[in-house]
């Protein structure tokens, strides 16, 4: 019989928000790996929880070999319980290999679900929350991460990201770019700590604000594209939504046919808006 791969939710912040059923896997797993076992060490501390099975790292540096390790472990009965630093495993952490790899082999996976910076910081951003789409780290290099917001120029969902607070201020300035400078967005900053903030604003305040420095963990908010209105679908506009389906990498005939779709006209409407900023270009 197989055993079970169990993914635990640790606190964001305030230790306090630990699930009493956190501790209880803890003391009983067979394996416990972390994504930090010093920081595994501090919570069991704070918890009143000795682990009587073996503690193993398991992070972005050796999730790839130690994933082979723990499937074994899995495959032989034993109970694995996978923590990180903070929040739940697989969520811009590590664990969607080993989630893969013991799906892959019919070995059972089930949760101890636990504190989420995505859910609180939409939550309390203030901004909608029927729908919503989460987008992890940007990439670091300025091109990229410009390509990367691009691509959800014209999405209508709310938007979440997470972010280093020494790249914050480069990252909302390419926001307010791409996205527009009165976009509204929060920034939530050390959620559930003790110096938690939510800074809420339009992106180009949330920029200037920013470029003075900001410390501690950061989850970036920002309101998704607005619904076009009649105002909205002039040539210029139709051409802006070609281009920027363009840098994202369609060709151009997808670009046009996708716009056309969206805003509701002919894809010769969009085709001539297009041809005619290229002659005005040109």
């Amino acid at each position: 019989m197989t055993g079970t791969l169990v993914l635990a939710g640790t606190p964001i912040g305030d230790v306090a928000d630990a699930p009493p059923r956190l501790a209880a896997e803890l003391a009983a797993a067979d394996v416990v790996a972390a994504e930090d076992t010093r920081r595994l060490r501090r919570l069991t501390q704070a918890l009143g929880v000795t682990t009587k099975g073996r503690v193993v790292s398991y992070f972005e540096g050796n999730e790839s070999a130690r994933t082979p390790e723990l499937i074994a472990e899995l495959s032989g009965g034993a109970r694995v319980l996978l923590v990180t630093d903070a929040g739940m495993p697989s969520v811009s952490d590590p664990g969607y290999r080993l989630v893969a790899a013991a799906v892959e082999q019919d070995i059972r996976v089930t949760a101890v679900p636990g504190p989420s910076a995505v859910l609180t910081a939409l939550a309390l951003s203030g901004l909608p929350v029927d729908r919503f789409c989460f987008e992890g780290f940007l990439p670091r290099k300025a091109g990229e991460r410009l390509s990367r917001l691009r691509e959800v120029a014209g999405e209508r969902r709310t938007l979440v990201y997470f972010e280093a607070p020494h790249r914050l201020d480069d990252t909302l300035a390419a926001m307010a770019e791409v996205f527009g400078g009165q976009r509204r967005a929060a920034v939530c900053r050390e959620l559930t700590k003790t110096y938690e903030e939510v800074r809420r604003g339009p992106l180009a305040e949330l920029a200037r604000w920013a470029a003075d420095g900001v410390r501690g963990e950061i989850t970036v908010v920002v309101q998704g594209a607005p619904e076009p209105g009649p105002e909205d679908l002039d040539a210029d506009e139709l051409v802006r939504r070609v281009r920027v389906r363009e840098e994202a990498g369609e060709r151009r005939k997808e670009a046009i046919a996708a716009v056309a779709v969206e805003a509701g006209v002919a894809k010769r409407v969009v085709f001539d808006a297009v041809v005619s900023a290229k002659r005005s270009a040109g």
